[in-house]
């Protein structure tokens, strides 16, 4: 008897958080609304994703990598100055060598770099956003790492390539931030700047797929680009996220976070 075809996974571009925000006290609520969203996304799925890919903005190789070799891939605690129980954080989900492999394969067909990563385990760009939204870690998962290049169009065309994914039960998500200048959080001046470059960006996320394509690969000439993000790592997990679609994108979770716009994105 065949099995039922599995449903077709939208791609997402998710915020992850400030380290590990969501497992801390947060008497004044800064991360509620995101822990919020985060919890939501299950029952915003067409049905439980059979994996879940997720691109991190923490990890960079000169190809595109997959942790592919075990099957509960180990936590890398890489944030810094945290109450010591959050390097004590738990998240045991499979592994998923055989999306590994679909991945890679994808990629190389398309003429992209790919390898698989024998040891890497799962940043927490991975493990903390997704120990909020599945915190039961049922569903298989492997993290693909960003190009070191940070080449925008190059991230598009790794996302179209995975795209098939999507058609196989697979959740394509992008784990960064909208908003990430470290230094300018919680410098009032920031606000309306963070607005104007988040307008922009859901403007540009809803517009059909070719023209999305060639506003997202020139981001950069966005207004207040270098001020959101003056390295793009955590911009560019929404690149493939956008480049896994072929249809118009919508902004589903927006708020001022530390005094940025923060925002995620559907695909369906």
């Amino acid at each position: 008897m065949s099995q039922p075809h599995p449903a077709v996974q939208p791609s997402l571009f998710i915020p992850h958080g400030g380290g590990p925000s969501f497992f801390m006290p947060d008497p004044s609520g800064t991360w509620t609304r995101m822990g919020e969203y985060l919890r939501a996304l299950p029952r915003a799925l067409p049905e439980p994703p059979r994996a879940i890919l997720v691109i991190s903005g923490h990890w960079e190789e000169s190809a595109f990598a997959f942790t592919g070799a075990s099957a509960h891939p180990g936590l890398i605690y890489d944030y810094y100055g945290f109450p010591p129980e959050t390097y004590r954080l738990t998240w045991p989900a499979p592994g998923a060598p055989w999306l590994a492999e679909r991945g890679a394969e994808l990629l190389r067909a398309a003429g992209l770099p790919a390898a698989i990563d024998p040891a890497r385990g799962f940043d927490h760009g991975v493990f903390v956003p997704l120990k909020v939204a599945f915190p039961e870690a049922e569903v298989p998962v492997v993290q693909m790492s960003l190009h070191a290049s940070l080449d925008p169009a190059l991230h598009l065309a790794a996302g179209a390539a995975l795209a098939p994914l999507r058609d196989e039960g697979v959740l394509v998500l992008g784990s960064g931030m909208s908003f990430h200048n470290l230094r300018a959080m919680g410098d009032p001046r920031v606000a309306e700047p963070s607005r104007e470059f988040d307008r922009w960006l859901t403007e540009a996320a809803a517009a059909d797929p070719r023209e999305r394509a060639e506003r997202l690969a020139k981001w950069a000439q966005a207004p207040f680009a270098r001020l959101c993000h003056p390295r793009e790592e955590h911009l560019l997990p929404l690149m493939v996220a956008a480049g896994a679609s072929r249809e118009a994108g919508t902004q589903d979770y927006s708020e001022m976070v530390l005094g940025g716009a923060v925002s995620a994105f559907r695909f369906a």
